[in-house]
């Protein structure tokens, strides 16, 4: 800003008015933006995360029900197992795939 006298016409409300709207303008970049992504991000990664659960209880649900039908001739225990056995699989290969915290791993 110009350190010049302001006009004695009376311009000074429009450059006041100009002034207040580059302040919030700078405060909305740098305070409200940054907040608002924050959200929108948790907000979509939980339903993503709600979206996913659904669909893994959905598609086990529906794969016991067609093994039991077409597979195992009404044998529901035989199914049971089949699923079971799939989710025990993908359990120990998460559980193979697991790594150490970086605090850890230095302290060893």
């Amino acid at each position: 800003m110009d350190n010049a006298p302001p006009p004695a016409g009376g311009d000074w409300p429009a450059r006041a008015a100009d002034l207040l709207d580059a302040v919030v303008a700078v405060v909305r970049d740098k305070a409200v933006r940054p907040v608002a992504l924050a959200a929108r991000a948790l907000v979509f990664g939980i339903i993503v995360l709600m979206s996913s659960l659904l669909m893994t209880i959905v598609l086990s649900i529906a794969l016991v029900r067609i093994l039991t039908v077409y597979a195992f001739s009404g044998r529901v225990w035989l199914s049971d197992l089949v699923v079971g056995a799939v989710f025990v699989l993908l359990g120990l290969g998460a559980w193979s795939k697991r790594r150490a915290p970086a605090s850890q791993a230095r302290a060893r």
